[in-house]
């Protein structure tokens, strides 16, 4: 199909839904993207550890004091 095929409705509908991908492509740049299995194992295995920093100590690891 080509763009002159299109009505003004349908070209509006198209140009609507190309703005909004790209304002989401800004704005996430990671959308649609999916997380390595090893990555989610890392996390979950995280997640499940009982051992926890304090904000206070990531900050100045960080030099955000």
């Amino acid at each position: 199909m080509k763009v002159a095929d299109l009505t003004t409705d349908e070209l509006k509908e198209l140009i609507g839904k190309i703005i909004e991908e790209k304002f989401r492509e800004l704005i996430d740049p990671d959308i649609g993207l999916e997380l390595r299995e090893d990555f989610v194992q890392a996390l979950e295995f995280s997640i499940a550890s009982r051992e926890r920093i304090p904000f206070e100590d990531v900050k100045k690891k960080l030099g955000l004091n």
